[in-house]
């Protein structure tokens, strides 16, 4: 049975992996040079690398692929994209292409505003807290001035502070909602420290107060951080054409459009579709995220609580056809940086940085924003007409040929048969065998 270890983090990482494969992979006797092998040739790359975590062993790689010709608000985009999924950048292309063909995208930032909180146990009067928080507010905004400094020299900082009152849902429970404006940084770290000092601030004066003094009973600052969850921080992304220009050899204009906004009415009505839904347009966002650097964790957790807004959970884009036109649109909130984390680390994402011509963090969301809604056109589209499977395993195709270590000559052989022949794990298998034999 393995034993716990004890000052694990400060072995060097050759130590690390030996500790790991004496007790973990035993029965593995590549596995340390599998881990060997992902590691940068560069020494002061791989360094690089160490440093963005704690325990670091090797690197995992995940492919770093382009979506061309999305024009978003007239200006032409290849977007990076960070995903090992098949089939998410081909889709995205093919609705990219599909859209330029018809004006492109159109997007627009509507508010920027992020979020945080103080949160509060009191079980006194709720009068007196609410005039001390009245009293104190002033204080709360001073003591900040220095973390805030830079911020506001930019134009951005804290632009309000609210009491507000949970204890009929939670016996003693208010918090203190603190509104900023971080501009082109994601502004966590930012966020955390202006909430961290102003709660300081708050206790200290609370326990000062004649107030609370007197009824003897004192607010307590349970924890103070930044919420993911930033409805007030919102893009949105739409497309829009002629129904008679969604005619193509495949399907007719009309049907095409009335069945993808009925597509669209079910995954507003049942949730079990929208889950589905909206994974697909996170397909979409997540890469983009990933390539620029930006927390992906954070977005999905704020987009899925935005699609659950109305308390129940539903699809994240809309369709309508308004006589003849035919109008397809996605609102999320973003809440994403092009300054400051992995953005100005990572050679990688410098480099998708300049591959979307060095956007702000407003551009940024428009072009996040548009690709989530080029892939759930993308799926959409394809559930509606053909199918899911046929595009998403002909894109997979390679995958099952790689896991069956099939040569340049198979993976050939089989690109020509597939073509006409439906693609299956069994199937492609079968063709294996017949083709070895």
């Amino acid at each position: 049975m393995n034993q716990p270890v004890s000052g694990f983090s400060k072995k060097t990482k050759a130590e690390k992996i030996e500790w790991l494969a004496e007790n973990y992979l035993q029965n593995n006797p590549n596995s340390i040079q599998i881990l060997k092998d992902y590691w940068n040739e560069d020494a002061s790359l791989q360094q690089l690398h160490d440093d963005f975590i704690e325990n670091t062993l090797s690197n995992y790689y995940l492919p770093f692929g382009i979506a061309p010709n999305f024009l978003i608000n007239k200006k032409l985009y290849a977007l990076p994209m960070v995903i090992e999924e098949s089939s998410v950048v081909a889709a995205a292309s093919n609705a990219a292409k599909f859209w330029f063909e018809r004006g492109g995208f159109k997007a627009e930032v509507i508010s920027t505003d992020k979020n945080g909180q103080i949160h509060l146990n009191f079980y006194g009067k709720e009068k007196s807290l609410e005039t001390f928080f009245e009293e104190i507010k002033p204080k709360l905004r001073e003591s900040i001035q220095s973390i805030e400094k830079n911020m506001k020299a930019r134009g951005g900082g804290l632009l309000e502070l609210s009491l507000v009152d949970k204890s009929h849902i939670l016996e003693g429970y208010f918090y203190i909602h603190a509104t900023f404006e971080t501009l082109d940084a994601m502004g966590a770290n930012f966020i955390n420290s202006c909430l961290e000092k102003m709660a300081q601030v708050f206790e200290n004066e609370a326990r000062n107060s004649e107030v609370f003094q007197k009824e003897n009973t004192f607010p307590e600052v349970v924890m103070s951080i930044l919420s993911n969850y930033v409805p007030e921080c919102l893009v949105r992304a739409e497309v829009s054409c002629k129904i008679d220009e969604l005619t193509t050899k495949h399907h007719d204009g009309k049907q095409f459009a009335e069945k993808f906004v009925r597509a669209i009415e079910i995954a507003k009505t049942e949730t079990r579709r929208a889950v589905t839904h909206n994974k697909g347009i996170m397909n979409g966002i997540d890469a983009v995220v990933l390539a620029t650097g930006n927390d992906f964790r954070a977005v999905e957790a704020g987009v899925h609580a935005y699609a659950a807004k109305n308390n129940y959970y539903g699809s994240l884009t809309h369709a309508k056809i308004e006589g003849d036109t035919f109008t397809f649109w996605i609102e999320l909130p973003l809440a994403i940086g092009t300054i400051g984390g992995l953005t100005s680390l990572h050679p990688l994402t410098k480099l998708a940085f300049e591959i979307l011509q060095k956007p702000n963090a407003k551009e940024l969301m428009k072009i996040i924003a548009v690709a989530g809604l080029a892939q759930n056109f993308a799926a959409v589209r394809s559930l509606v007409t053909t199918g899911i499977q046929k595009g998403h395993m002909k894109m997979h195709l390679m995958n099952i040929m790689n896991q069956m270590q099939a040569t340049k000559d198979e993976k050939n052989k089989a690109l020509v048969y597939f073509k006409e022949n439906a693609i299956s794990h069994s199937s492609v298998e079968a063709f294996l065998k017949e083709l070895r034999s």
